[in-house]
This record gives C-alpha cells, structure tokens and sequence, in this order.
C-alpha cells in the first residue's frame, strides 16, 4: 500500500462536478490521509455550492478559472467533458498545479502531446486517471505473468459494455469525444499494455457506429505485439458486462471484475493451470483485501507530488495510449491494419 505517514494531505481542487467526481473520485479521496478536497468548482455558481455542501467540501467556485487560481490549491483534478481535458488541464498546470485528468487524456496523440510540452515547460506533474493501474488485483494479475506461473504470455481478452441510449449525455455526442472506444476501449487496451509490457506495432477493429448519434456503439479490436495479440469487444448498446482473460502457453488468469473493481467488498481473479480442460475446476481462485482504486490512485499521485519523484505512468503512456486509440479509428475507416504511431 502507498506510504502515507509524515506527509501533509495535498490540497485538490475539482474542475466541474461530474458524476464520476461526486460519486466516486471525491468519496474516494476523502477517505484518503494524502489527498484533501478542498474546493471544487462548477460554471453553474449554485451547482457548485450544491454539491461543495453535500459533499463537505470547503470552497466553491463558480468558473473552473477562479479555482485554478486560487494559490492554496495544489492539484487539479479533471473529470471535464473529453474535449475540454487538454484545455483546461493546460491552464491549470500553466498556474502551477499538478493535474490528473480523466481518460482519455485527449481526442488524439498529437493534442495530448500538447500537455507533454506543458509540463516539460512547468516542471508540474500531469497524469492520466487510470485508477485500474493502481488496484493490487492488476499489480497481482502482472507479477504472475512475470514469474512464469501461466506459462508464456501468448494472448489477452477483454469485454467491457454497458447500456446508454440518451442522445444528451456527453458519451452519446460524437463531435464531443463521446462513443465507446474513448470511454471504456481504452481500458482493455491499457491493461494489455500493462500486462504485455509492451506496445502494439499494429491494430486492426471493426466498428460499428448509431446511425443518429453517429458515436462508436460496438467495437472489435485486435492488437499484435511481439509476443503475441490482445483483443477486446467493447460497447455502449450492450448489456452491462466486464471481463478480462489473460492467456499462457501453461495456463491462464482471469479477472473477475477488471475495470470496475468494488470498493466494498474483496475482489477476485482466477489461475488455471489447465490441467483439467476444458473444465474450469482446476482453476484456484486468488482473493484481495477491500481497495477503493479511486483511493490508491489519488494517494499514488499525492505521494509522488510529496516526494518530488516521478510518476510511475508518466504522460508519454498516455501519448501512446491515445496513438493505439487513433490507429483503431484509422483502421475502422479503412478496414486495414494500421501501424501505430512509435513513441517520439
């Protein structure tokens, strides 16, 4: 678990009050001994005192730029609409805060290269909040490819869906940054690079788009790395489901519930050696203490900022999630495999 002792909580603002930040990131931070909410800000200035009071949070603003200015704040955290992430990110790290902002980080590879300059040139930290990376399920799931215990890692499988027919919510709004690659794909594809350890040379999806609100409703992916592919089946018109397999030459692990790990009660993954194909009895199942990942990944950030150390998922992992992320549109357009972009 992250250190927390002999360090002052970091003092964050929130830009907005998003559902995500009301219900899950802000709790989560306030259970935390590094992480303080001390603001947060809304366009709306009576939304904000809202929400600032039933969520016991000192200050409200009624601009996300009256926040950002204020010299007590620390950190931003960014939960904004996707086209308003680079943005809004910028300007606050261009004030001197650290900021950890919602995936994606941007709505493609060269605009959240953008927030690269900008911290080299700030000497802030920005991350890109992919709290699954900070759940010790996952940390688990790659310690058992790392130790041999599957065999060699020749494939990854993953399914995330869920169901939203509402033209006026912000993932239904193409022109927005809305649709199901950008909002849950991502997922599936920075857990196989997290497991891989690697990236994907290339990529090939099939996507299929609402014809009304003309967002990415269902999507099939394929990723090739060297040492083998990753592939993943991703919707918003679908039943809510998640899952996510990883496979070896001897034997495969499977994560019960990959993306939206509960907070209230153990998790679970499972590692089977095979032995009793295709049954699933030799499978043994692997149980986890209670983590809020929302927790972890705002004490993770926090110590790092306390620390003066370098984040363990620095923006270029952001950058070459959002090339992956441009390739599978390319590849939806054209039908082909396309080459992802290397790393600058």
């Amino acid at each position: 678990m992250t250190e927390t002792v002999g360090y002052e909580p970091v003092r964050w603002g929130v830009l907005s009050t998003a559902k995500i930040g009301r219900e899950k990131v802000i709790p989560a931070m306030q259970r935390s001994r590094l992480s303080r909410v001390t603001a947060i800000a809304s366009r709306d200035p009576e939304r904000a005192r809202q929400v600032a009071q039933d969520l016991d949070i000192p200050k409200a603003y009624g601009s996300y730029q009256e926040l950002i200015d204020d010299p007590r704040i620390e950190a931003i955290y960014n939960p904004l609409p996707n086209h308003l992430h680079v943005p809004w990110s910028a300007r606050a790290a261009e004030a001197g805060k650290h900021v950890l902002c919602e995936k994606p980080l941007a709505l493609t590879a060269p605009e959240a290269k953008i927030l690269v300059d900008v911290r080299d040139r700030t000497g802030v930290l920005i991350e890109e909040a992919f709290m699954v990376r900070h759940h010790p399920q996952w940390r688990h799931a790659r310690n058992l490819v790392r130790e041999g215990r599957i065999g060699r890692l020749r494939a990854i499988q993953g399914f995330f869906s869920y169901t939203n027919l509402d033209p006026a919510n912000i993932r239904n709004q193409a022109d927005i940054g809305g649709g199901g690659i950008y909002d849950i794909g991502c997922y599936p594809i920075t857990m196989s690079r997290f497991i891989f350890e690697a990236e994907p040379s290339r990529v090939i999806a099939l996507i299929e788009r609402d014809p009304e609100m003309n967002i990415d409703r269902l999507a099939s992916a394929i990723l090739e790395f060297d040492a083998g592919q990753a592939s993943f089946v991703c919707s918003t018109q679908l039943v809510p489901y998640q899952r996510m397999q990883v496979f070896g030459s001897a034997g495969r692990t499977e994560v019960e519930i990959p993306f939206n790990a509960p907070s209230d009660r153990p998790c679970r993954i499972l590692v089977d050696d095979g032995s009793t194909a295709p049954s699933t009895s030799s499978a043994i199942t692997e149980t986890f203490e209670i983590v809020d990942q929302y927790t972890a990944q705002g004490d993770d950030f926090s110590l790092a900022i306390r620390k003066r150390e370098p984040l363990e998922f620095p923006l270029e992992n952001a950058v070459r999630n959002m090339s992956i992320l441009d390739a599978l549109f390319r590849s939806g357009e054209s039908g082909r495999w396309e080459t992802v972009a290397p790393a600058a």
